[in-house]
């Protein structure tokens, strides 16, 4: 058994502290500092609301003409766009299009808002009943990027400096949410992208993070057989948790919901004893509210 999960409402693209997390970004100090990447994040979005079906190709000056920026600026913001794989350049005509990126982002945006929607009475009543932090995320590449995520109510557990935001991004490998939602890929995908972990070249959180592709495949069938996922000091030290798939009307797991316990406070044997059965009731219940008519959880 493995992992650990984060609690409260999961870190933002600042990566802030889930499952036990440790890297968050310092937050911006100053606003003219703070006005200035609103101001660039503002003018990135505007880009790319540019395109339409009836506009799929767009060239810089096009693009500096409808948004009133020069041809240089818009120019820097298309290739920023284009490097992180939002925009994508025709080889013909040398303008630009979306990329699958800003494709799955809208798709990824759209999901986790009805996620989310339906998933919220039944994570808040599982917090209020567990007194433990509660999360639900998604699988995005080799990361889960946290929905919602709920502060833990008892005293021993609450950490500001371990405050999870929904945003916050986790690595899949080693937190209990991300092993529910690798294990239930396609067998090719999942070895596709565990592959391209590279494992063994990871900097481990801690010394119980798995570091080999085998014994994470092995995880990975034994939360198959089981229907569930542990993690016990994978991503932080005294974080354990356990988690549950989602799934949606066709019954694909297009989610995981867990139970987390902190500083070292509860055994992962404990959290599982007590918490097995509501955890796996709730996953049942969202998944029914997502359309879901299948049996078990």
């Amino acid at each position: 058994m493995n992992g650990d999960e984060a609690q409260g409402s999961a870190e933002g693209d600042s990566k802030g502290k889930g499952e036990g997390d440790k890297n968050q970004v310092s937050p911006v100090r100053s606003g003219a500092r703070e006005g200035r990447y609103s101001r660039a994040l503002q003018r990135g979005l505007a880009i790319v609301a540019c395109f339409t079906a009836e506009r799929p190709l767009l060239g810089i000056r096009e693009l500096a003409g409808m948004l009133d920026m020069s041809p240089a600026t818009t120019h820097r913001y298309v290739s920023a766009l284009a490097t992180q794989g939002y925009l994508e350049q025709d080889p013909t005509s040398s303008k630009y299009r979306l990329s699958l990126g800003a494709i799955d982002l809208g798709m990824a945006a759209l999901s986790a808002t009805g996620l989310c929607m339906h998933a919220l009475p039944h994570i808040e009543e599982l917090a209020r009943r567990s007194e433990f932090a509660v999360q639900i995320g998604v699988l995005d590449g080799s990361e889960v990027l946290l929905v919602a995520a709920l502060p833990p109510k008892r005293r021993d557990q609450r950490d500001p400096g371990c405050d999870a935001r929904a945003g916050s991004r986790l690595p899949a490998h080693c937190t209990s949410l991300g092993k529910v939602l690798l294990a239930y890929l396609p067998a090719d995908r999942r070895r596709e992208l565990i592959a391209k972990l590279e494992l063994e070249m990871l900097t481990p959180p801690t010394p119980r993070t798995v570091r080999s592709e085998t014994v994470l495949q092995a995880m990975l069938a034994r939360v198959l057989e089981d229907g569930l996922s542990f993690s016990d000091g994978e991503l932080a030290a005294g974080a354990c948790a356990i988690a549950a798939p989602v799934r949606d009307e066709s019954g694909d797991v297009v989610a995981a919901v867990n139970v987390l316990a902190q500083h070292g406070t509860v055994e992962l044997s404990e959290l599982a004893r007590w918490f097995e059965g509501e955890l796996l009731v709730t996953a049942k219940r969202i998944s029914t509210r997502l359309g879901w008519r299948g049996e078990g959880g």
